[in-house]
Formats: structure tokens, C-alpha cells, sequence
């Protein structure tokens, strides 16, 4: 990283789970941006294959489903080197454990479960996970779920506590197609589509390499 007095300052990614009840903790903001960030994008059709009907060919049910793939690394040395108490404590283990606690029920929530079913309770309502949103720039803000991730830790101090530590995160991005109108993650979604159309509108200038026109209606 450049400490040229004139380079711009560089945003940093980040995971945020907004958990009223413990909105400090469930903020993951990236310590290195990761290089590669992997998309993938499934339409949501119907109609117009293996015999279906063909004026259905391009029908659109929704927005595409859309996974996405990064890998985070988390490092304590430069933290060590200035003596930080935390990670001299803990390494970056309490980073870890908020990503972690992204996919955990609330333990007070499986305790007073726990309590409602001995005392003979017939309908016990699963948690809701805090809503998460991807952050990649303020173009970006997305409400995801994270389906799975891997976490190789690397090094670790004296007391076992991970030092370096590799995270390989899968994430689903949740659209209008898997929200409520009242979400939150419903207007985020529908924000990031229409900066993403106003993004494709500038590409225009592309169309001139074609060579032939596009008058086709």
C-alpha cells in the first residue's frame, strides 16, 4: 500500500449484521480488501424450453439469483508489532467469532426455548439471523445470506489463539423476490438494482463497435 500523500484513500469492504441488540459487535469491516470476488448469476425464467410455452420464452419472474464468493484474511501482526491489548489477548479470534455469530441462533433465545418446551409450549418460533449486508464499495450495500464458509486458521500465539486466519465466505444475495415489501433488505436490493441500471445505461458507447445497427422493433 502506497503512502503517497495524493493517493486516494481506499474503501474498505465489509460485513455488517445489523442486530439491534448488539449492533457494535456484528461489524466486520475487511482488515485487507480481498483481490478476487467470485459472482454468479442464475436467471429466474419460465416458459419457452423442452416443449413449455414459447411466449413465455423471455419471460422474467424476478431478479437473477446471485451467489457470491470471496476469501478474507485476517492478520494480528501489524495490531502485535503496535502492542494492541486485544489482539495481544485474543489475535484476531474475536473476528472470527463475529463472522461466526452471523450463523448462530442467539444463546438466549435457545435458552428460554429450551425453557417453553418443558414447560409444554406447542409452538416454539425458530430465531431470525440478524440482516446481513454485504459492503463492496457505495455502489454495493447488499442484504445476503451467508450459506457456508471455511476458516483455515494459519498461526496462533502462545495461548492458542488464532494470529492469522484464512476465511472462505459464500454468500446468497436476498432480492424483492425473497423479502417482504416492509424489509429493509427489500429497498436496499431494489437500490443496488437501480444503481446497476444507470450503471449499464452509461455503457452505450460500446454499441458503436459493432459494426450494423440495432434497429430490430
Amino acid at each position: 500500500m502506497t503512502t503517497f500523500p495524493g493517493s486516494p484513500r481506499l474503501h474498505k469492504g465489509a460485513i455488517i449484521g445489523l442486530d439491534p441488540f448488539n449492533p457494535l459487535a456484528s461489524t466486520i469491516v475487511f482488515q485487507y480488501n480481498p483481490e478476487t470476488m467470485t459472482r454468479s448469476l442464475e436467471a429466474r425464467t419460465t416458459g419457452g424450453t423442452d416443449g413449455g410455452d414459447k411466449s413465455e420464452a423471455l419471460r422474467l419472474t424476478g431478479p437473477p439469483k446471485e451467489t457470491i464468493t470471496i476469501s478474507i484474511e485476517l492478520d494480528a501482526v501489524d495490531q502485535l508489532e503496535k502492542g494492541d491489548p486485544l489482539a495481544v489477548a485474543m489475535g484476531v479470534y474475536p473476528a472470527l467469532s463475529a463472522l461466526e455469530m452471523l450463523l448462530y441462533p442467539k444463546s438466549a433465545k435457545v435458552i428460554s426455548d429450551a425453557i417453553l418446551a418443558r414447560a409444554g409450549s406447542i409452538e416454539i418460533i425458530p430465531p431470525e439471523a440478524p440482516l446481513t449486508l454485504f459492503v463492496w464499495g457505495p455502489q454495493r450495500v447488499l442484504p445476503v445470506r451467508i450459506t457456508s464458509f471455511s476458516i483455515t486458521e494459519q498461526a496462533y500465539d502462545t495461548a492458542l489463539n488464532p494470529i492469522q486466519a484464512k476465511v472462505d465466505l459464500s454468500m446468497y444475495v436476498l432480492s424483492y423476490a425473497d423479502l417482504k415489501t416492509t424489509h429493509p433488505g427489500y429497498s436496499l436490493f431494489l437500490a443496488y438494482q437501480v444503481a446497476k441500471e444507470a450503471m449499464a445505461t452509461s455503457n452505450v458507447s460500446s454499441i458503436r463497435n459493432i459494426g450494423f445497427s440495432l434497429n430490430l422493433f
